[in-house]
């Protein structure tokens, strides 16, 4: 493992000798230094990625074969790439092997995707067939919490469809990263991916330049907006992923025994880091005391520790920042009568570590509620109807994900489909399949990924028109 270095970088441009630290978060040191690419540097890199999709959008045999090889690429490097991404991102080893598996999976399953012609008849003495032309260079823009995941729900559908890519990955985690881009290096040609790291304003100069065709970024709202500004400059397609404050709604009938072990992972894992995480529960008044002495008692007992040590079951929050907007959001809804079942504190210990942190009795005007904490805090509401429930949970300006708890499915199921929202689950949250489509509602973003809806999203139609032969 680099421990002052960025090691293997992969295909990556060249730069002019800058660098910026990487911080271990169990540690909070600079454990390493990655590039510091500079933004007019993104002229040649956009212009390669041109040159590459060339021949790169030709051959859908290639493309598939190349996919294939990348996805065992990928798996073979998994002892590299897993210690590296817990050492910058902070999460349990056991997660980033899982996260390199995820990116290997989705690479394969699109290496098995391919657009379908589509002909259409409407009456006329015409044959007219729609078929599928790549849009050519795409900037995907990837954060934090999830790097390779993310990047490759980025990458691996526009490779698919014909598209080149540029990849610019946080620079809180930009090692694991510059690693996957030289794991990859080995099964696709020169230029069809290139990895770009620093910071800003180099994310907004990949998102407005003109050689860019469709900008796909994760992140937070103000920023999803500003990359949305960037690309209209050459009108280049968006697609925005712009977390969520996603709502469980437990039923009155719910086994809170039974469920209390799922509910509390869909909450807490990668330390409440989840854009589709559970970041509100409500639960019925008569219920609510049990739920949040189950929910504490399980936070309480979780192991907290460094990633690459085996036994911790919860890691740090990524960086300082993020660190200081979980402890403000928390603090502020204990100073205004919130009571903290479990947790409410940053643990005394080098590192960004944060105690897993159940609070009752929040008022629900509170910011830990209203807005995304992202972080190992949870608030349990009570409600008297359930109609008050499904109104607090629609309340936000969110929309990504909800649950519905309890053990009569099909009334579940009924107030699943009350919740606004782009996917609802029952009894289980933030369980996604590689073949459906993933999208927010309202300020949760715009556009589709997943899926065959993932790889369309990379594509644009060209239409045949000729007349029926005489």
């Amino acid at each position: 493992m680099p421990t002052s270095r960025a090691g293997r970088t992969g295909r990556t441009p060249a730069t002019r000798g800058e660098t910026f630290a990487v911080v271990d978060p169990a540690t909070g040191e600079a454990f390493a230094e990655a590039p510091a690419q500079q933004p007019d540097e993104l002229d040649a890199v956009v212009g390669r990625a041109h040159e590459a999709w060339l021949s790169w959008r030709s051959d859908p045999l290639v493309r598939s074969k190349s996919l294939l090889a990348a996805a065992g690429a990928v798996e073979a490097a998994g002892a590299d790439l897993a210690p590296l991404l817990t050492r910058e991102q902070g999460k349990p080893l056991a997660e980033s092997y899982a996260e390199v598996a995820r990116t290997a999976a989705r690479l394969r399953w699109f290496a098995e995707a391919a657009p379908e012609p589509q002909k259409i008849t409407d009456g006329r003495p015409v044959r007219s067939e729609v078929r599928w032309r790549p849009l050519g260079p795409v900037a995907a823009i990837v954060p934090w919490n999830f790097p390779l995941q993310l990047a490759s729900a980025k990458f691996a559908p526009a490779l698919a469809a014909g598209n080149t890519v540029v990849l610019k990955p946080s620079p809180y985690t930009p090692l694991a990263t510059r690693l996957l881009g030289s794991v990859l290096s080995t099964a696709l040609p020169e230029g069809v991916l290139t990895v770009v790291t620093g910071h800003e304003p180099l994310g907004a100069r990949l998102a407005s330049h003109p050689g860019i065709r469709h900008v796909t970024f994760t992140g937070s709202i103000p920023t999803g907006r500003a990359v949305a500004r960037g690309a209209a400059a050459s009108l280049a397609r968006v697609t925005l992923e712009l977390g969520g404050n996603d709502a469980a709604i437990l039923l009155d009938d719910v086994d809170v025994e039974r469920i209390t072990e799922r509910l509390f992972w869909a909450a807490f894992r990668n330390c409440g880091q989840v854009c589709m995480a559970v970041k509100r529960v409500y639960a019925p008044d008569r219920l609510c005391s049990q739920v949040v002495e189950a929910l504490a008692e399980r936070a309480r007992a979780v192991v907290v520790g460094a990633g690459l040590d085996p036994g911790s079951q919860l890691g740090p929050v990524n960086n300082a920042s993020q660190l200081a907007r979980v402890e403000s959001r928390t603090a502020q809804a204990l100073a205004g009568g919130a009571r903290a079942a479990a947790g409410g504190h940053r643990l005394d210990r080098p590192g960004y570590f944060f105690a897993p942190t159940v609070l009752a009795d929040v008022p629900p005007s509170a910011a830990v509620v209203t807005e995304e904490q992202f972080g190992p805090v949870l608030p349990v509401l009570p409600y008297r109807s359930l109609d008050q429930a499904v109104e607090a949970a629609n309340d936000t300006g969110f929309g990504l994900g909800g649950s519905v708890w309890g053990t009569d499915l099909d009334r579940a199921e009924a107030v699943a489909g009350r919740l606004e929202c782009g996917t609802a689950w029952i009894n289980h949250h933030a369980e996604l399949s590689l073949a459906q489509p993933f999208a927010g509602i309202k300020e949760s973003g715009v556009g589709v990924a997943g899926g065959p809806w993932g790889l369309y999203g990379n594509l644009r139609p060209f239409v045949v028109h000729r007349p029926e032969e005489a």
